[in-house]
């Protein structure tokens, strides 16, 4: 994830056309994907894993800038064909 203390703030815009202009003219190759997960998470698991597993786990997890139980959630929706966000 990003420094926070090197996160510029957004300036204000006085209107959507002065906003679209900054978006459509700015150098944005920095940025990073964010993601938000809509479905509500009311239920738990437990699973035991190696020390390996789970190490490795959060090295990928931290790479791709999210907690790893996010990313293993992630991976189980893959796994099983659904994104998470429909409802089901």
């Amino acid at each position: 994830m990003s420094d926070p203390k090197n996160i510029k703030p957004l300036p204000r815009f006085s209107s959507d056309a002065e906003a679209e202009d900054f978006v459509a003219n700015s150098d944005l190759s920095g940025g990073q994907r964010s993601g938000y997960e809509f479905k509500t998470k009311d239920t738990t698991i437990s699973m035991r894993v190696s020390r390996d597993l789970l190490d490795a786990i959060k090295a990928r997890a931290a790479v791709d800038g999210m907690p790893y139980q996010r990313f293993i959630r992630q991976a189980l929706e893959k796994a099983i064909g659904t994104d998470g966000h429909k409802a089901g």
